[in-house]
């Protein structure tokens, strides 16, 4: 029997629910419908060089189909090099289907803080009149303005293996030129995981007016594209991945992917709150900018309270990717590491009974000059998220959001699990109580000038929700 992720009527009667202010059901993470994928079958790439390499690999070994969804796809050398290999594998196979969907915003503007330019867009365009037809790259506008949410999904489809991960497609990212932004990086083979995600790409994303191509020389204005982008906005709310849910066997792994978007009746924000609620030992949580939701501050402050083990980790400030070095110019972009800062010190100063008592360990990563993007959690040995989502205010209710949850009864990935843990544990330092982390007496003057002014107007509350 085909056994389903909760349908939109389901879905619109807990929204109705939750603005009638009454009790919604929860959701059973145990129940959640699943693939089963062979333990064997899943793996788990250690480092950016890796990702990258296996990316590149699978693009010139595909057959039938590519599909790359990523918040952007940058015009610098790892950006052309992957564009390079995608119209080479058309050369070779020109019945070879190859989609690249970006977010639509992001894609038409320069890196912030830099010099204003015309984004990657003129990348595409240039390697489309080069080459001609054949990867056909597509912008998503989530909104009608970027900073109220953009394209956050994640996965990069190969015939039938998903390659996930939370990364981006730039130097950085894949470790080019020196330096890194450390993430996490997974490779499931499995036909009925692949079909699945493709199947939502092509009906939910590429056959919907909103979404335009970003390779052709004229591009649509934003402007009239605002009542497909309305209608596109709508169909996002009740959006969900179909599958068949399978029984697993005894060597199996079981996979449940999940869509994300706004903040009501939102199936990927509801499935992790439950598995976070439903720890009874241990939580290990990643996030790259400490800006927890409120449901989900107030579900850990719980756990502490009941006698859980919690384990965070999270992005030193100078391994953010917003971080500006005293030496440098300040731009205002500059203060959301310190702004990420003071939001732990204080959950820190919150719990730091529970610091002292062993149940609570906060560890700081930070490797010389790369940056820190990891996300995801693992709850009890059992349960393990992958996803894109960097369990924020602005990830909980304005960008789309994907992610995929592993359920291993079995302890079949544990050795894996573990080897991931322990490698991204190898470069943190943990804290010993909140007074390890600095205060803003400490901080530059220009910091400590700005974060005066956002404080007496109470701006750093929305700067928390919306970055």
């Amino acid at each position: 029997m085909e056994k389903l992720l909760p349908s939109g009527k389901g879905r619109l009667a807990r929204t109705a629910l939750r603005l009638r202010g009454r009790a919604v059901p929860p959701i059973r993470v145990t129940e959640l419908p699943s693939i089963p994928v062979a333990a064997g079958a899943v793996r788990m790439l250690p480092a950016p060089a890796e990702f990258r390499s296996l990316l590149l690999q699978r693009i010139s070994q595909a057959r039938r189909r590519i599909i790359l969804v990523a918040l952007y796809l940058q015009d610098d050398t790892t950006g052309r090099e992957i564009l390079e290999a995608l119209y080479a594998a058309h050369r070779v196979r020109p019945e070879l289907e190859i989609h690249v969907l970006v977010d639509w915003h992001r894609a038409q503007r320069g890196l912030i803080g830099k010099a204003q330019s015309p984004g990657n867009a003129a990348m595409y365009q240039e390697y489309a009149s080069r080459y001609g037809e054949g990867v056909h790259i597509v912008g998503v506008p989530v909104h009608r303005r970027e900073l109220f949410g953009v394209l956050h999904l994640k996965g990069f489809i190969f015939d039938d293996a998903v390659l996930y991960s939370g990364a981006s497609l730039n130097d950085v990212y894949l470790a080019r030129h020196g330096r890194y932004r450390l993430d996490r990086y997974h490779l499931f083979e499995s036909k009925v995981l692949a079909d699945c995600l493709a199947d939502f790409v092509r009906s939910a994303l590429l056959e919907n007016p909103a979404v335009c191509a970003l390779n052709q020389s004229i591009l649509p204005s934003t402007r009239s594209q605002g009542p497909a982008i309305r209608g596109f906005r709508r169909g996002l709310r009740s959006a969900r991945y179909l599958f068949q849910g399978e029984a697993s066997g005894a060597q199996d792994v079981e996979i449940t992917p999940l869509i994300g978007f706004g903040g009501l009746a939102n199936m990927l924000n509801d499935a992790i709150l439950a598995l976070v609620k439903s720890t009874q030992r241990k939580l290990v949580l990643f996030t790259p900018y400490f800006n927890l939701p409120g449901p989900m501050n107030r579900a850990l402050s719980r756990l502490l309270a009941s006698g859980r083990d919690v384990t965070l980790v999270v992005g030193d400030k100078t391994a953010n990717d917003f971080y500006i070095p005293p030496s440098e110019p300040f731009k205002t972009i500059g203060l959301l590491p310190y702004l990420y800062e003071a939001n732990l010190r204080r959950f820190a100063k919150q719990h730091q009974e529970a610091i002292e008592e062993g149940r609570l360990h906060i560890h700081l990563w930070r490797h010389e000059d790369n940056t820190f993007h990891l996300k995801g959690l693992f709850i009890d040995d059992e349960f393990t998220v992958v996803t894109g989502n960097n369990l924020n205010p602005r990830a909980w209710s304005m960008d789309l959001e994907n992610g995929l949850v592993i359920r291993d009864p079995r302890g079949l990935l544990a050795q894996m699990h573990a080897a991931e843990r322990a490698a991204i544990l190898a470069n943190t330092t943990r804290l010993k109580g909140y007074r390890d982390l600095e205060t803003p007496r400490h901080y530059p003057q220009p910091i400590r000038k700005a974060l005066n002014r956002l404080n007496r107007v109470r701006l750093d509350r929305l700067v928390n929700r919306l970055l």
